[in-house]
């Protein structure tokens, strides 16, 4: 028998983020997004918990060199205290000085819809 939950009513904002970089530097890449931006904000100091609920990271095997990073923040506010414009020029600084390659974000959906993406279910299988 398989265990399973399903959330409804929830209105999660969420992010989603696609780069495009040299294929080479993938791994890299999702490494050092993790040393500091995934960390970085999960830790922002003044937070009393991580602010979002989880981060995927998305790969196109059609698309080398495609990666797709998607956040289901835990609300907007929190999103909004993490998006501080110091806080984030502190974690690109850094991210720059540790991942010297090119990249370029070809697409942010949630942008393009002035933040009107949210979960509002949610279907898991549950560990056994």
């Amino acid at each position: 028998m398989n265990e399973y939950s399903y959330i409804t009513g929830e209105e999660r904002p969420v992010e989603v983020l696609v780069f495009r970089m040299d294929p080479a530097v993938v791994d890299e890449f999702i490494r050092i997004d993790h040393d500091v931006w995934t960390l970085g904000e999960a830790h922002m100091e003044g937070l009393a918990d991580i602010p979002f609920l989880s981060k995927e990271v998305w790969l196109d095997s059609s698309k080398p060199g495609e990666v797709t990073i998607v956040f289901v923040w835990d609300t907007q506010n929190a999103w909004d205290v993490v998006g501080n414009v110091e806080f984030q020029k502190k974690l690109q600084t850094e991210f720059d000085s540790r991942f010297p390659h090119p990249v370029e974000l070809i697409a942010a959906p949630h942008e393009d819809s002035h933040f009107g993406i949210h979960r509002v279910t949610r279907f898991e299988r549950l560990e056994k």
